[in-house]
Order: structure tokens, then sequence, then C-alpha cells
């Protein structure tokens, strides 16, 4: 079976067009680490742009507005051989992530004029041993920054009094563990990877009317997951190609010291995504992929009312050389229904569509 000499380019490019993809809890990236598997010394960098437009309605008359602004997310990797057994991969992105802004709701809706934003960037480690042809281990290290802020109005409906919070800068480690199994003459990859939770103890600055500002801490942790890749050939020049992400939301509270939980998850959350990639030619490639997200029901806050995801993602790739290559992708996005907590205000037929572009080059 002929199969394209870089089994992984396929699966980059609907890595890309994946930037647009709103999975569950504050997940962006996945925390992919497929560049430890490109061959020989490799370097990339990528940039993608989100545009959510999510909106809902209370009792049928006041609307929210569009809550959530477009985002950006940018990434780079470099993987390099040690030894004939040896790999090691660094890797920047911005794993979560959360914009709302309700300065667009009709005036008398209660969360007029509410913001919060999580902003977070990593930096990961990754080594990769080869067992034999077929087996190898990888591990490593990942260090985190974050940090988050939220300005809610007075609420009379529910007796909140007008409130702000900023918290501290954090950096915090956690580690990831997998292993990976390959047949090259087939294209066939499946590898595991296990990312720890992340433990972050922010300090807290809070502001609430009628009682001033006031010091806090606030831990949050950060999920465990699990990714699951594979890729196989299935004909000549043709990848098969399937992912699914486990994440612990459910051990996600944000709750400060002066005002209730702003943000709670019930359920965990499996996202998974199946595709076909296809080489045209020694230039172009291409793929297209299915992704999806099952609702949880139940009522999620007002500062994440969505719930669940279908997508569909195409990518395109272009060799200018046979060492570089520029990839491009897009994801339309259709996003799960839901009803809030607090004031029960419904957000339905929501949508958001995501473009990503790379630049690869391999020495």
């Amino acid at each position: 079976m002929e199969i394209m000499k870089n089994t992984t380019l396929l699966a980059a490019t609907l890595a890309v067009g994946a930037t647009g993809a709103y999975a569950g809890g504050m997940d962006r990236s996945g925390q992919s680490i497929d560049v430890i598997f490109e061959e020989g010394t490799y370097v990339e960098l990528s940039f993608g742009s989100v545009n959510p437009d999510v909106s809902g309605v209370l009792s049928g008359a006041l609307s929210s507005g569009d809550i959530t602004p477009q985002y950006t997310q940018w990434a780079g990797a470099y993987k390099t051989d040690l030894t004939d057994k040896l790999s090691v991969a660094l890797i920047i992105d911005q794993p979560f992530g959360a914009d709302v802004d309700y300065g667009g709701a009709d005036a008398g809706y209660p969360f007029a004029g509410a913001t919060a934003t999580v902003d977070t960037t990593a930096v990961t480690g990754v080594l990769r041993y080869k067992l034999s042809d077929r087996f190898a281990v990888h591990a490593g290290a990942s260090v985190l920054k974050s940090s988050g802020e939220v300005y809610l109005p007075a609420i009379p409906l529910i007796s909140a009094p007008e409130y702000s919070m900023s918290t501290s800068d954090e950096t915090d480690w956690s580690y990831l563990v997998g292993i990976s199994y390959e047949i090259p003459d087939i294209a066939l990859r499946a590898s595991l990877t296990y990312h720890s939770e992340t433990d972050i103890s922010f300090k807290t600055t809070e502001t609430l009317t009628g009682v001033g500002t006031l010091s806090g801490t606030m831990p949050v942790t950060m999920p465990q997951s699990v990714n699951f890749d594979f890729q196989t050939g299935i004909a000549a020049d043709t990848l098969l190609m399937f992912s699914a992400r486990w994440a612990e939301w459910s051990k996600t509270n944000i709750t400060p010291d002066y005002y209730a939980p702003l943000v709670t998850y019930d359920d965990d959350t499996i996202s998974y995504s199946i595709g076909l990639g296809r080489r045209f030619n020694d230039k172009f490639s291409g793929s297209i992929a299915y992704g999806w997200e099952k609702s949880q029901g139940g009522n999620p806050g007002n500062l994440g009312p969505t719930d669940g995801y279908k997508s569909i993602t195409a990518g395109l790739q272009y060799n200018v050389t046979e060492q570089t290559a520029i990839s491009g992708g897009v994801s339309y996005v259709w996003i799960g229904d839901a009803t809030t907590s607090t004031i029960l205000s419904d957000f339905e037929d929501n949508t958001a569509v995501g473009f990503g572009l790379k630049l690869s080059h391999t020495f």
C-alpha cells in the first residue's frame, strides 16, 4: 500500500482546522502532542481565529445579545531526535480559555454588562523512547501560566450585589505519560496520553458594592485528561483518522471567597473526531472530519451557556518545497442548546466558525 512519506501530514492539516472546535469546559487546544511523531527535526507555527455566535432569550422577550467575542489561538512546536531511539519535543499553546461579554444584552436582561475572561499559556516538554520498531513510550511535563477576571452587575433577581474580581498570574506544573504503537508500512499509529490535573492557587482582589475591596484566595483545578489518537492507511495515499479526548471538568470549580460559585461543571466531557485525509499529488493534500461532544443536559452557568457540539472541519496543505508546507483549515460548529441556571435563559441555535493557518518545516 503506497502511503505518503510523512504519515502525519494530513493529521496535522486536520488539527489546524480543528482550531474552530467549541469543546466542553474551557478546552481550547486539546493538548495535542502529535509533533513528537514527526520525522527528523521539525518546527511549526500556527495561528487560529474563532468567531462564536452565542445568544439567549429570557422569558421569550429579553435578549442576551451575542455574549462570545471573537478570540485567537496561537501555538508553536519544535521536535528533534537525540538518538535513534530517543526524541524530544517542545510545545507552546493556549490549552484553556474563556471570553464572555454581555455588553450587547437588552436593557433589563439580568446579566447585562457582565464580562469574564480566563487566559492560559502552556509550555510542554515531551520525551519519546522507542522500545521497538512498533512500540514506544512518552512522558513529559507542562508549565501553565493562568489568570482571570470577572465583572457582574447588581442582579436584583437573585439579590446579588455588583461584583468584580481579578486574579494573580500563577504558574503551575503538571505531567503527562503515554504509549504508542505503529506499523509504518500501512501508516498505522495509535497513541494514548494521560495528562495530569493542574492545581492552581490564585490570589484574588474582589470588590462588592456596599462592602469594598477584599483580598482572598481561590483554588482551581484544571482537569486531568486522556487523549486517544488513531490513524491508518485505508487505500493508496488515503488515511482514516479518529481521536477522542476525555477531560474531568466535574472537578473544576471556580468559587471566590466572597461571592457565589462563578463556574461549576456537573459532568466530565468526551470529545470525538473522525475523518479522512487524502494526498492528491506531490503538492496538495486535504482532509475532512466530523466532530462531536454529547450534550449533558442540566443547566450550565450563565458564564458558559452551551452544552455539547457537532462540527465539520476541512483542511488543505500545500507543500511549498519538500521540507516546507503551509496548511489551512476551517471548522463550522453547531453549539448545543442550553437553559442556564439561576435565571433560566434559553440559548438555542448557536454556532461558531474557526479558521487556522500553520507553517511547518522539516530540517
